[in-house]
């Protein structure tokens, strides 16, 4: 599998390693469900300032054309170096706010 961060990259800019080049993306977790499921994902990663990637495997862009939303999940990537932050992020109970 070939990388290109640029156009594919959403959220944050992605980060350079210390060699100067872009840090390798990992896979962080596979979406299944429907838009809002997505959606709420790529919102709470975008609030930490965490870039990903979106892949679509087995023909899920196709499927995405016909269903609205590819039968077989998205599969989200970060940068190797957020990817423990990124699965904190995730995992996180909501906890209730009190004035």
């Amino acid at each position: 599998m070939s990388w290109s961060i640029g156009k594919k990259t959403k959220g944050a800019k992605w980060p350079d390693g210390e060699n100067g080049q872009p840090v390798p993306p990992v896979y962080l977790t596979r979406i299944h469900g429907g838009p809002l499921d997505l959606e709420l994902t790529l919102n709470l990663l975008t609030a930490y300032d965490i870039p990903y990637v979106c892949e679509y495997p087995n023909d899920g862009l196709f499927g995405q054309l016909i269903m609205g939303f590819p039968p077989a999940g998205i599969e989200l990537f970060v940068p190797e170096t957020m990817l423990e932050d990124a699965k904190n992020i995730l995992e996180a109970e909501a906890t209730e706010v009190t004035d």
